[in-house]
């Protein structure tokens, strides 16, 4: 039987304007979320969890990997889409600089990292920790952008934002190590 691989993205976080946005940690509803999806038995067979760097994903890891006894690998290049650019921005105005990030992958919008490099950085990503070929199911715990840039890839999909998570985060999709078939699409953490 082939393993699993899933792409998990952290969920709610606190939003503090003053801090750089990688530093970001879950809100509470985030943290009850994460806590409730690490008891689901969807998660059993995992044996290797991998995390971006940033703050909120290291902590979505660590309470799946606390309840499954694992420990996490942090892979800082599984970083979110490089925005340090822009900094924070309130959420209307964030929400159409997505679109347009989206909308034209191979331009950098306001300084941001173009789609195209991001998507190639995670693919990257993904393919050296599957190379590596060790058995069992594999959790990589990260963001939005770069999760649905990624399910995008091994979908056959364009880019398009058409393919993004639901609102909220804490979303999940799933592929096949061998063949890298999708087997399911974005699901809410708690319905996977």
């Amino acid at each position: 039987m082939t393993s699993i691989v899933r792409y998990l993205t952290h969920p709610q976080v606190q939003i503090d304007p003053a801090v750089p946005v990688p530093q970001w940690g879950l809100s509470e509803v985030g943290c009850a979320r994460t806590e409730t999806a690490a008891k689901a038995s969807w998660l059993a067979n995992t044996r290797q969890i991998v995390s971006s760097g940033e703050r909120k994903a290291i902590e979505t890891a660590e309470i799946v990997a606390s309840r499954l006894g694992l420990m996490i690998e942090i892979r800082e290049a599984m970083h979110e889409n490089d925005r340090s650019a822009t900094g924070f921005l309130v959420a209307a105005e964030f929400e159409q600089v997505a679109d347009q990030f989206f909308a034209e992958p191979h331009l950098s919008i306001r300084g941001w990292e173009r789609a195209i490099d991001a998507q190639a950085r995670i693919v990257r990503e993904a393919e050296a920790v599957l190379a590596r070929n060790r058995p069992g199911d594999i959790l990589f715990v990260g963001h939005g952008a770069v999760g649905t840039l990624l399910f995008c890839h091994y979908a056959g999909h364009p880019i398009d934002r058409v393919h993004d998570q639901p609102a909220g985060g804490g979303s999940c999709f799933a592929f096949a190590r061998d063949g890298r078939r999708v087997l399911h699409g974005w699901r809410r953490m708690e319905d996977v």
